[in-house]
């Protein structure tokens, strides 16, 4: 896996970390990338322009056009030349500028006109990377799909020791290579759901259930690292999308989670059906706040059953997964899951399992096939059990 005949914009900010971007240019040219090296005048104090054109081999872009002879250097152009835009080092100020979408140079306004995946390894001080405006600069980063490299933790520039260090370069070349190949689901499309449910009761009052959605999240995220193209029915949740191919699709009730899920159904390669959809919502719902406070009698109906319909209508070569969170009986009445709603494999989490199901950044699960055959895997972060359910799913492609 390499980069040969990838066009990479470096970016290069203003901290002593700039010293590091002269080795990591080498390396991506030595990946066999074409790059192009635009730095910010305070960068230029730190390395200079001539170091990273004579390693780049390519002329080094500072301003939008060159004062001596007028020539413009467009951000337009670079964006659309860049299959990837490299920040690194980026200082609190450059994230700062990316996240509140300002042009103020030519980096950031390349930034704003790129239409390819962008990494960004910060480098700066402790104090600054943890300050609560740095970190909420990132996650708007993240949040747009914005690839960002950790800093790792050592001795700083200032004399301290802690988190704030720009990633070395060849773990920073690794991430792009890795990130840039394509994956075992590229040209697939998968349908997800997660989250909870909320059925009106009143313009105030629902009824609903404790899922916090980070496990369908987790695996929407997995699959577009991987090359799908993710379309993501999402009950209420805080969670927010990081990954450009992952389309959110926001629900309230399981009538438009059914809506959403059975209008995109027909088009996917899979669907994972990870949301907690409530099996019954309020009869009728009141038009203005209950508010006599007395005992009162809530009728409850059924819902639509989402997963046996896209069972129903599942077509050959479309995989369809489900979720099961069961208290007892937990094997059995996933089997029965599976097989009513004709799953190709079911996920099951108990919550007798301490750290599994809702509201824990955890997960333990089982995951069971059509023909019974059943895998268990320890107690996970949902991260690392999005990629053992995705796996399953790529091998569910290949037979």
């Amino acid at each position: 896996m390499t980069l040969k005949g990838k066009h990479i914009v470096a970016g290069i900010t203003g901290s002593i970390a700039a010293y590091k971007a002269a080795v990591l240019v080498r390396l991506l040219v030595k990946e066999g990338a074409e790059v192009k090296v635009m730095m910010t005048a305070l960068a230029k104090e730190f390395i200079t322009p001539l170091t990273m054109a004579t390693l780049s081999r390519n002329p080094v872009l500072v301003d939008f056009f060159d004062p001596e002879n007028g020539a413009w250097n467009s951000h337009v152009d670079l964006g659309l030349w860049a299959d990837a835009l490299l920040i690194a080092p980026a200082t609190a100020n450059t994230i700062a500028g990316m996240a509140a979408g300002t042009a103020g140079n030519l980096l950031l306004a390349t930034y704003l006109a790129a239409r390819c995946p962008v990494f960004v390894a910060p480098a700066m001080d402790l104090d600054m990377f943890r300050h609560t405006a740095t970190t909420q600069n990132i996650q708007t980063l993240q949040a747009r799909g914005v690839h960002i490299i950790e800093p790792s933790t050592g001795a700083l520039a200032s004399g301290l020791d802690g988190k704030g260090r720009m990633e070395e370069p060849e773990k920073i070349v690794r991430y792009v290579v890795d990130a840039m190949q394509p994956g075992d689901c590229a040209g697939k499309k998968v349908l997800v759901t997660a989250g909870p449910t909320y059925e009106p009761v009143d313009p105030v009052r629902f009824v609903g259930n404790r899922s916090s959605g980070r496990m369908g999240y987790a695996l929407a995220e997995e699959l577009a690292q991987r090359g799908a193209e993710v379309i993501l029915v999402s009950g209420p949740t805080a969670l927010s999308v990081k990954h450009p191919a992952i389309r959110r699709v926001d629900v309230q009730t399981a009538a438009e989670m059914y809506r959403a899920a059975t209008e995109h159904f027909p088009a996917m390669d899979a669907a994972m059906m990870t949301a907690a959809v409530a099996d019954f919502t309020p009869a009728a719902v009141q038009s203005e706040k209950i508010k006599d406070k007395q005992e009162f009698d809530l009728k409850l109906v059924p819902t639509k059953d989402i997963a046996a319909e896209l069972g129903a209508a599942k077509r050959p070569g479309q995989v369809l997964a489900g979720f099961a969170l069961e208290t007892h009986n937990e094997t059995e009445n996933a089997v029965k899951k599976l097989t009513k709603k004709n799953f190709n494999f079911i996920v099951l989490n108990s919550l007798n399992d301490a750290g599994a199901g809702f509201g824990h950044d955890t997960n333990k699960i089982t995951i069971i096939d059509k023909d019974r055959h059943s895998v268990h895997f320890e107690l996970k972060s949902k991260d690392r059990v999005a990629k053992d359910i995705v796996d399953r799913l790529v091998a569910c492609w290949k037979q």
